[in-house]
């Protein structure tokens, strides 16, 4: 793998299948990793130090975001989590293509750090579909099902900054169009033309 790999942003709202239809493309090619991030939080039972996660203190934490070595970062309850540059940077140049699978504010950081990210919003059918999944999976309360929604009607209105729209009807279908962007994006004329110049 030869040719540098490009960075896909995904985003959409729980519940939009992000994670079933990126690694259906994850079987479908051996160019496609996902970022490992980094995060404050202990390991869960099985969870493996650079496998799940890059498991760092939150001193080291702020050394990183002092030290402009996350392309992205943010806090849940008490807990860092944050996308490493230098561990994206080594996958793009072996040639793989790095999904990260991250909120649109975190997408608005990556897209000002590295402005050649290609960025895809996946979105189930409809709102009601949505909710359908959601209270389907039964682990979660009405009042956050509720929650989780309202959030997806206010990603989908900062959701315009995207270059991609995949609606997940069907995973495979979602996969198939994935796919064929992540091919189309190796495609462009600018990151070809040296192949034209060399054959001269």
């Amino acid at each position: 793998m030869s040719e540098r790999g490009k960075l896909i942003v995904v985003s959409g709202p729980s519940g939009a299948g992000k994670s079933t239809v990126v690694f259906k493309v994850m079987e479908q090619r051996g160019d496609v990793c996902f970022s490992v991030s980094v995060t404050t939080r202990s390991p869960r039972p099985g969870e493996l130090d650079g496998r799940e996660y890059f498991f760092i203190d939150h001193e080291r934490f702020q050394e990183m975001v002092d030290r402009n070595e996350l392309l992205e970062h943010a806090t849940y309850v008490s807990n860092s989590y944050g996308t490493p540059r230098r561990y994206v940077e080594e996958k793009l140049n072996a040639g793989f293509n790095v999904v990260l699978d991250i909120e649109v504010q975190g997408a608005r950081q990556v897209s000002e750090k590295m402005p050649d990210a290609v960025k895809i919003f996946i979105a189930p059918p409809s709102l009601e579909e949505l909710e359908r999944r959601l209270t389907g999976r039964g682990t979660e309360s009405p009042e956050v099902v509720r929650g989780r929604l309202d959030r997806a009607r206010q990603e989908y209105l900062e959701a315009d900054f995207y270059d991609y729209l995949i609606i997940n009807d069907d995973a495979g279908h979602a996969a198939s169009e994935l796919n064929a962007i992540i091919t189309a994006e190796h495609c462009h004329f600018s990151d070809r033309a040296q192949l034209l110049r060399d054959s001269h």
